[in-house]
């Protein structure tokens, strides 16, 4: 018998986002889900923690966000919140 996938994962929506329990390969597509439904749930700001390490996460989540067209500003956390080891976006707001 094959391996069944395990159920998905639901994430609450909130303001902030730690995407340490994720797989490197599965952080793309869990922020762009997380940045619309936040979106839609109304924040027009959130903070994603990518963590510190090599920057590897951070460069990739960065690039990500340059591609959206509803990603308004990103910029590193301050350092109380995280720093460089999380990223700070501006949402626009939902048109409609």
């Amino acid at each position: 018998m094959g391996e069944r996938e395990p159920p998905p994962v639901r994430v609450p929506i909130e303001d902030c986002l730690d995407l340490h329990p994720f797989a490197p390969q599965e952080v793309l597509d869990v922020v762009q889900e997380y940045l619309e439904c936040a979106r839609a749930a109304g924040f027009r700001e959130v903070r994603l923690i990518h963590g510190r390490g090599r920057g590897v996460q951070r460069a990739a989540i960065r690039a990500l966000l340059a591609r959206l067209p509803y990603v308004r500003h990103m910029a590193d956390a301050p350092e109380s919140l995280g720093g460089w080891g999380a990223t700070v976006v501006v949402l626009a707001p939902p048109s409609g």
